[in-house]
């Protein structure tokens, strides 16, 4: 270049100027600053995918919630869930995700053994660490069967996570100051929780509560659709989110064994079977609350071609109710027998019955004498909805005088009403709880039963067991086991559902 006056080019730089900003080391500071902002972010997403697993009230539901965060933790679009307790006492379910009921019966067929959660859950020596297949198609160790599925349903590693509860350390986390700070912080700021506080049956402080059922619950396995490995962090994450839902898991299995034990009960208090009577035919319809409730029905077969039917509820909950149930039913099939042609009379017998052994409790009840060879019914009720009639010409409820509840007052007594149904109709009884469950006003829920009792087909008429179906069907649309997408029943679903149907011909 030429030469310009006061400048020379072939003069290097002087000594003192420093490299360029981008070649500089950055500052402590920084990086630390850095690495807190990424376990802040960790652990805000552990914090909100653990409160969305706690607001979950059915096991079911809080599979699927396990399956959706852990392949949001790993980065994975499907996987599986096994609820196998070690205990053996169940219950034991598969749920996937992103994979069909073929894709799971494809999975079944793979040996147990070289399944891909199968050392995880068998004999007293299973894994109790993740187990990663990072390549099965060149994995030549891996089990024929187990690569032929894997081409067949596309995905080429796996990522599998055992289900404990009980244990003192989450599975998957390593040493290391990033987990040690997860470790220690989590513990604080997944168990806030909602402002409400959990729901009954769910994990309150996460990590510190104590398991009703210990030890080895399942295992959850997630799947890469190409060869993949999660990382440090990311096996963390998924370790301590696991360790919680195990928790949470364990809490909703003992209440679902305690909710199975309740309805058991329930169910071996009631009818095995309906009487059959010349001249009427009978259906029922029973659903047991998941805390136990205290509703029945009842069918007895009486002299002279009658026949007495009944529904009743007790109030109250839990296995208290059941019994008073079971004790209830049985002395109103005793007062039936010998003064069942007075209906006022049966349940004036039962209230004082109840008020002299239970005087703390109360019941509604409905009892009705039948004679189906006169096409006749004569019934009284305590506090109990009152009955409704469906026919080709009629729907409509039957005009029962007002009366309390057996139990709420000194002497109770009641008016009984006469019913003359016609040929081909049916008379349904039902409780309280078919109104509840659908979470409406009572005005509202009477109306909606009574749109669904006119809608039955008349094809479905001369079966009542088909128009209690249809009614329960129209009334409670998810059915009387609904729940909403966190997997909480509806806002009545914690009460019976009884419906007693009777037809005469």
């Amino acid at each position: 270049m030429p030469k310009v006056a006061g400048i020379d080019s072939t003069v290097p730089a002087p000594a003192h100027t420093g490299p360029p900003l981008d070649d500089l080391p950055a500052a402590p500071g920084a990086l630390i600053r850095d690495r807190l902002a990424g376990w802040v972010s960790d652990l805000t997403t552990l914090h909100e995918l653990t409160e969305r697993l706690a607001g979950t009230g059915s096991l079911e539901g809080a599979l699927k919630e396990l399956l959706r965060a852990g392949a949001a933790l790993l980065g994975a679009r499907r996987g599986l869930v096994v609820l196998e307790p070690a205990d053996g006492l169940g219950p034991g379910t598969t749920l996937g995700l992103g994979l069909t009921r073929a894709d799971l019966g494809h999975l079944e067929t793979v040996p147990r053994r070289a399944s891909p959660c199968g050392g995880l859950l068998d004999g007293p020596a299973a894994r109790t660490e993740p187990l990663a297949s990072p390549d099965l198609l060149r994995d030549t160790e891996a089990d024929p069967r187990l690569r032929e599925v894997a081409v067949r349903l596309g995905y080429g590693a796996s990522y599998a996570v055992p289900l404990v509860a009980g244990t003192g350390a989450p599975t998957g986390t390593s040493s290391g100051p990033a987990p040690g700070l997860a470790s220690g912080l989590s513990s604080g700021l997944v168990s806030g929780g909602g402002a409400s506080g959990p729901a009954p049956g769910t994990v309150s402080g996460v990590g510190t509560v104590s398991s009703p059922v210990s030890g080895r619950l399942g295992a959850a396995v997630w799947l890469y659709d190409e060869p993949a490995e999660p990382v440090e962090r990311q096996r963390h994450l998924v370790g301590l989110y696991t360790r919680y839902a195990s928790q949470h898991l364990s809490r909703l299995l003992e209440l679902e064994r305690a909710r199975t034990r309740a309805a058991t009960i329930a169910e071996d208090l009631l009818p095995s079977r309906l009487p059959r009577i010349p001249g009427i035919q009978l259906a029922a319809r029973h659903r047991t609350g998941p805390y136990g409730g205290g509703d029945w029905y009842d069918a007895l077969p009486l002299p002279e071609g009658a026949v007495s039917l009944s529904v009743g509820s007790v109030g109250g909950s839990g296995p208290g109710a059941v019994a008073a149930m079971g004790r209830l039913r049985a002395s109103l099939r005793a007062y039936a027998v010998m003064e069942g042609e007075d209906p006022v009379a049966v349940l004036s017998d039962l209230e004082l019955l109840l008020r002299l052994t239970e005087p703390a409790r109360t019941a509604t009840a409905l009892f009705a004498y039948a004679e189906p060879a006169q096409g006749r019914i004569l019934l009284a009720g305590a506090g109990h909805a009152p009955p409704l009639i469906v026919g080709d010409r009629r729907t409509e409820f039957v005009e029962t005088s007002l009366s309390a509840p057996l139990g709420m007052l000194a002497c109770w007594e009641a008016p009984s009403v006469e019913l003359w149904p016609a040929p081909g109709e049916t008379v349904l009884l039902y409780t309280d709880g078919l109104l509840r469950r659908t979470g409406d006003p009572m005005d509202r829920a009477y109306a909606r039963l009574h749109g669904a009792a006119a809608s039955v087909p008349p094809s479905a008429r001369d079966d009542p067991g088909a128009v209690a179906d249809h009614v329960l069907r129209t009334v409670l649309p998810g059915g009387p086991d609904a729940r909403n997408a966190q997997g909480a029943r509806n806002p009545g679903g914690t009460e019976d559902v009884v419906l007693l149907a009777a037809r005469f011909d």
